[in-house]
């Protein structure tokens, strides 16, 4: 049995949840960190090389490996590696050698609870989160839900506030779709019944002579509902855990979505409908272009017949008035990062399998893994990404 297959081991599992911190601690020596990450790598290579997952739910493995690799700087190794090391009831700045042969099937599941504690308390309640952002009638819809009393609060933010980050995003991105610019057809409409066929764009082209319309939706890089409180006007343990260990990749991502700070323009971009959905999912993503400042290369995880644009390196705006800038880099970088880490572990399918509530066809102890994953969501805040 490798680490990358399903084991029962809820017990051990449960234990970790209370134990396992991802905050910093005392900073490692230069060479006791040298050490520790020597270390960390010896037991993913020892376990990655006998990995047997093709029949398993994800590549546990692999998606510890990857977790660290995409951790920011040498801060935030240092709390993946205490974290890490912490799981496997080991000592981050011992001087022993690991004992590879007599605590293997210890250190083995050790690693496989570590994964499906990623996986539980950040990968899967995140990709969970991601509902798609609430696309207002900026005037309309937020003076019904104002004359209802401010109706239901399903997002961060009032009526009013999201309408205007609508209306913002769409300005600061010239009314186009950031990757094929294809002109907001809402927009298209209103200059070309005022302007017929002398109607122009933002940037000054004709628009009959530019690419078709599209309608164009509003998406927050990092889900809007992450920070949502409950009732007593506090944030669940389960969004906690998952704000813990999305600042360990990067300490600064905290400051830049706390409370309504979700909702700036720095988190959100324009997008079709279809691939505002695909963005969520984490299946498209942004690479940062080296040495050209707010510049991507926009890829997918989709296969190319379903995403004819992509790949396409593009440069996102300032507004002329340099007053609204483009989304934050850090985001976007993070975004990147965890999609990778979901679709080269294979965790992005096990997850998906788990939200659409589909049947299985493996063990019982995968169907009840499944069901109990299921109702952490309900009772940790995210039941409405749970369709059963």
């Amino acid at each position: 049995m490798d680490p990358a297959s399903p084991t029962p081991h809820h017990r051990h599992l449960s234990s970790l949840e209370g134990t396992i911190y991802f905050s910093p601690g005392p900073a490692l020596e230069t060479g006791k960190r040298a050490r520790a990450k020597q270390q960390f790598y010896g037991i993913i290579d020892h376990f990655q090389g006998s990995d047997k997952s093709r029949n398993s739910q994800y590549n546990r493995t692999l998606l510890v490996r990857l977790t660290y690799k995409y951790t920011r700087s040498e801060e935030s190794q240092e709390i993946f590696l205490r974290a890490f090391f912490q799981a496997m009831s080991l000592s981050i700045d011992g001087e022993d050698d690991v004992d590879l042969e007599d605590t293997e099937e210890d250190l083995r599941l050790a690693l496989s609870c570590f994964a499906d504690y990623l996986l539980d308390n950040f990968f899967l309640p995140l990709r969970a989160s991601f509902h798609k952002t609430p696309q207002p009638s900026p005037q309309i819809h937020s003076a019904v839900r104002q004359a209802q009393g401010g109706g239901v609060q399903d997002f961060v933010g009032t009526p009013d506030q999201v309408a205007s980050l609508q209306g913002d995003c769409l300005l600061h991105n010239r009314y186009q779709y950031v990757i094929s610019r294809r002109f907001d057809a809402e927009e298209a409409n209103k200059h070309l019944m005022m302007h017929g066929d002398k109607a122009k764009d933002e940037n000054g082209n004709l628009l009959v002579a530019g690419p078709r319309f599209s309608r164009l939706e509003v998406a927050h890089i990092l889900p809007h509902s992450l920070t949502k409180t409950g009732n007593n006007s506090q944030l669940h343990p389960s969004k906690k855990a998952v704000l813990d260990i999305l600042n360990m990749f990067n300490n600064r991502v905290i400051h830049l979505i706390k409370g309504t700070d979700i909702n700036r323009l720095r988190n959100v971009i324009t997008l079709t409908q279809s691939l505002h959905s695909w963005f969520g999912n984490f299946d498209i993503y942004f690479k940062p272009v080296l040495d050209q400042e707010h510049t991507y290369r926009i890829q997918s995880f989709l296969h190319p017949m379903v995403t004819p644009d992509l790949p396409v390196v593009h440069k996102l705006h300032f507004t002329k008035s340099r007053t609204i800038k483009p989304p934050s880099q850090c985001l976007l970088t993070l975004h990147h990062a965890i999609s990778h880490i979901l679709h080269l572990s294979t965790a992005a399918g096990y997850i998906t399998k788990i939200l659409n509530g589909m049947e299985w066809k493996d063990t019982r102890t995968d169907e009840s893994t499944k069901l109990g994953r299921i109702v952490a969501l309900k009772f940790g805040g995210w039941s409405e990404a749970v369709h059963t």
